[in-house]
């Protein structure tokens, strides 16, 4: 009996020693267990914090898409009557997030918008969220939405493109609504409407006859961007509406009527101002050929001019809208966001306003603030006096005619650089410079041009320039 007591004390021994040990080892394992419980939790509550986030930038999206101007979360009330001229942080906006299969309101997101500059598309969206059961646990999403510009395009045509000039070099996408001919250098899509077209005469090389929507010699590092066929550009939508113009010009901006001189210098301060003169004489030029071959007996450089009184380095419109109802010579150091329109309505092509270039069109700095748009009801025409080295900053539409230097045979200059986009009803055919048939021998016009294009277009172009249609893209996106 005595050696059964003893082997029961042991069993109690051992007993107390596995409960002990088990009571030093379960804590620590519980506390574990429940920290990663703990973990698991918050960060469920974190992934639901960023999916409310998700929501708000989803809505404000749709919101978007239906109110292109409402920075206000208005929801569906309907856009604001005027878009701030700086940029303006509004909200925050709060909406509860409702769980749709139990339809109870399990989180809440919060609103920041930050409206355009003026001239831009790009809106900015923060989103906030977070859930009911943990409030403290936020989660942020913050996106850049804009609306492209139809002035995303360094060269843009209704017609063809022949860029025969084999050292001529592009930068920006380029696009024609008919067949290119593309022997020079670029470095983005070449693209045009045309699976295959009957060449004209004008783009050489045994035209006409059947071609590629795009062919050429240039480089195969040039051909690698050659895209055809793809849709047509809308070049009306370009066009802009000038009565609009008008209007904003006539009320909030600069109108200028018929000079009953010559016409109008528009020049540019770096300061941010503008000087405007009547042109009361003109400079002798010889008769030259424009692109189409129709000949040119005027006069095209300004000669003497009086300011216009109270136009002495006068500031930029605030809706950045000058209007100008006769021929219009543009130069200086542009200082602000500001277009010029030169038009007079009903369209004649017989009265139809020129824009003229007499010396360089700088930007006061190359940084998306500034930013020039010429629009001319006809052509955009580069003068005979122009500069040797020539730089033209600016977007530029000729409506109805073409971007050009005339043929004034023997009229040699160096070299012509744009920065930001041509665009040009009539076809394109290296048209600041003339050569002998289709080599490099230069027989007038700038011997060497490159154009590069401004990307700050895309989203922020120059006042009243026509948007695409597709809407909002996202441009940026992160979170925290």
């Amino acid at each position: 009996m005595f050696f059964l007591k003893e082997q029961k004390g042991g069993i109690i021994i051992y007993l107390i020693i596995v409960i002990a040990i088990f009571l030093i080892i379960t804590p620590p394992l519980v506390s574990n267990f429940l920290a990663k419980m703990q973990l698991m939790r918050l960060s469920m509550q974190r992934e639901q914090a960023f999916q409310i986030a998700e929501a708000g930038i989803n809505y404000y999206q749709w919101h978007l898409a239906h109110y292109e101007e409402d920075y206000t979360d208005y929801q569906g009330v309907g856009a604001l009557p005027d878009v701030p001229a700086a940029s303006t942080v509004m909200g925050p906006y709060e909406h509860d997030y409702i769980d749709k299969d139990t339809q109870e309101t399990i989180g809440r997101y919060s609103l920041l918008i930050t409206s355009p500059l003026v001239g831009s598309t790009i809106v900015t969206i923060q989103s906030t969220g977070w859930t009911t059961s943990n409030p403290s646990i936020t989660r942020t999403i913050t996106v850049k939405y804009g609306i492209p510009s139809l002035a995303q395009y360094s060269l843009l045509t209704n017609d063809g493109i022949c860029a025969y000039v084999t050292d001529e070099s592009f930068s920006g996408r380029i696009h024609a609504n008919n067949g290119i001919r593309f022997d020079a250098i670029a470095d983005a899509p070449i693209e045009s409407v045309k699976s295959t077209y009957t060449c004209p005469s004008w783009q050489g090389d045994g035209c006409p006859t059947t071609k590629n929507g795009v062919w050429g010699s240039a480089p195969p590092s040039t051909q690698a961007f050659w895209k055809y066929p793809v849709p047509a550009i809308d070049f009306s939508a370009l066009t802009s509406n000038l009565a609009t113009m008008k209007t904003s010009a006539e009320n909030n901006g600069i109108y200028l009527p018929p000079s009953n001189q010559n016409g109008y210098s528009l020049v540019f301060n770096s300061d941010g101002t503008v000087s405007i003169y009547k042109v009361t004489s003109l400079l002798y030029n010889p008769s030259a050929q424009d692109g189409y071959y129709v000949w040119h007996s005027e006069y095209i450089d300004y000669d003497n001019r009086t300011i216009l009184s109270g136009y002495d380095h006068h500031a930029l419109p605030s809706n950045g809208i000058i209007y100008i109802e006769d021929k219009t010579w543009i130069e200086g150091i542009v200082n602000g966001r500001v277009t010029v329109a030169a038009a007079k309505l009903p369209y004649n092509a017989s009265t139809a306003p020129t824009i003229y270039i007499p010396e360089n069109i700088t930007y006061d700095e190359k940084d998306g603030s500034n930013v020039l748009g010429l629009i001319s009801q006809k052509d955009i025409v580069v003068t005979y006096h122009a500069p040797n080295n020539l730089e033209i900053d600016a977007a530029m539409v000729a409506q109805n005619g073409l971007v050009e230097f005339f043929a004034f045979i023997g009229n040699i200059k160096n070299n012509i650089t744009i920065y930001g986009s041509v665009m040009s009803f009539g076809y394109w055919f290296d048209n600041f410079v003339w050569t002998s048939g289709y080599t490099n021998n230069v027989v007038a016009g700038y011997r060497y041009s490159s154009y590069n294009y401004d990307s700050n277009l895309l989203y922020a172009p120059p006042p009243d320039f026509p948007f695409s249609s597709s809407g909002y893209q996202l441009i940026t996106w992160s979170s925290n």
